[in-house]
């Protein structure tokens, strides 16, 4: 967790202020929450649904970028009052607004993954 008041926090509150690639980056970027919202964007899925379809997940990080997700009103979670208990998850309407750029980049992605792919070289120097 990174301190409010560091120069970091600052640094980054500025850039997200004033850039919106960067703001909405920061809403649905990082390692697992594409991965959740190209699941959602297909269908509404059960809690268990979605942790056996993104595979090396855990609990834990799916139950937090769920959380993160659902905070910033891109996901909404149904509980339904059964037993045992069941839970599903599906796209907002505000998420709903993103399928048209998670289809984007999904197509870029796959469009351009081999050429970004050989560009990188890796080293054993660190």
């Amino acid at each position: 967790m990174r301190k409010e008041n560091s120069t970091n926090a600052f640094n980054e509150k500025q850039i997200i202020d004033s850039c919106g690639m960067a703001y909405a980056l920061g809403v649905i970027g990082g390692r697992w929450k594409p991965a959740i919202l190209c699941r959602l964007s297909n269908r509404t899925m059960r809690y268990g649904e979605l942790n056996r379809n993104i595979e090396g997940i855990s609990e834990r990080m799916l139950v937090a970028q769920l959380r993160e997700l659902e905070k910033d009103g891109i996901v909404e979670r149904q509980v339904y009052p059964e037993v045992p208990p069941r839970v599903e998850y599906r796209l907002t309407a505000l998420g709903e607004t993103l399928r048209p750029v998670l289809a984007s980049m999904s197509d870029w992605g796959n469009m351009h993954r081999d050429s970004v792919a050989a560009n990188i070289t890796v080293t054993d120097d660190v």
